[in-house]
C-alpha cells in the first residue's frame, strides 16, 4: 500500500446499492460516447482553462503501457478488505491465480466495520465509469449485490488504489456461515476486465 498513490479521479461520485439482485437503470443516464485520448485532448483546444485542466488530469501520459501482452485499459491488481482498528485482520487477495482463490475462504468478524480497497493501474486509454460489483450467495440463493462506482481514470504509470467508504459485516447467529461471492469489474462501457469467485465466512471470532 505504501507504494501505491491515491487515483486522481475525474469528479464523480461513489455510489453504493445494496440488498438488490441488480442496479436499477437509470432512464435519464446516457453512457457517454467512447474516445481515445487523443480525441479528448484535441477537443475544445482553443478553451485555454481546458486544456489546462485536461492537462493537468493526463499529464504527457499518452502511450502508457503496463503489461504489452494485455490490450485492457484496466489490470485489477488486488482486492483487500481494511478493517477498521484491527489491521491484523486485513485480507488481501492476490488476483494472479484466480483458480486457487475460487476455493479460498476468508474470515471476517461478524459486526466488523472494513472498507473494500481496489489497487490497479490504468494504461493506453481512459476507463470512465469504472464500477466494482459484488453478488454474495447462501445456499444457492443471493443474499446481497453491491454496486460500487470507482470512477474514470487516465492512465499512469503508478498502481492506483480506490477505497470505498466503511461497510459493516452482519452479525447474529443466522448471519454467521460461509458466503459464495463473485466479484466483477465492469466500465460504463461495459467492458469486463476482471470476475472471480471466492468464499467469505462470517464468525463470532476469529480462529
Amino acid at each position: 500500500m505504501a507504494e501505491s498513490e491515491v487515483a486522481q479521479e475525474l469528479p464523480i461520485d461513489e455510489v453504493e446499492i445494496d440488498d438488490c439482485e441488480d442496479e436499477e437503470p437509470n432512464p435519464y443516464y446516457k453512457t457517454p460516447e467512447q474516445k481515445t485520448m487523443q480525441e479528448i485532448l484535441e477537443a475544445d483546444k482553443d478553451d485555454e482553462s481546458l486544456r489546462n485542466y485536461k492537462s493537468k488530469l493526463m499529464g504527457d501520459k499518452l502511450h502508457v503501457v503496463i503489461d504489452k501482452d494485455n490490450p485492457n485499459k484496466v489490470l485489477i491488481n488486488k482486492l483487500e478488505l481494511h478493517v477498521e482498528g484491527k489491521p491484523e485482520e486485513n485480507i488481501s487477495m492476490d488476483l494472479k491465480d484466480l483458480e486457487s482463490l475460487k476455493n479460498t475462504t476468508f474470515e471476517v468478524v461478524e459486526d466488523s466495520k472494513y472498507k473494500i480497497v481496489v489497487l490497479f493501474h490504468v494504461q493506453r486509454e481512459i476507463v470512465t465509469g469504472l464500477k466494482y460489483k459484488q453478488v454474495a450467495k447462501r445456499k444457492g440463493l443471493t443474499v446481497e449485490t453491491k454496486n460500487i462506482m470507482i470512477g474514470s481514470y487516465g492512465p499512469a504509470e503508478n498502481e492506483q488504489c480506490y477505497t470505498s467508504s466503511v461497510e459493516e459485516a452482519p452479525k447474529g447467529m443466522l448471519a454467521r456461515g460461509v458466503y459464495n461471492m463473485k466479484s466483477t469489474f465492469i466500465d460504463d462501457d461495459k467492458h469486463e476486465y476482471l470476475k472471480f469467485e471466492w468464499k467469505l465466512e462470517i464468525v463470532k471470532k476469529r480462529k
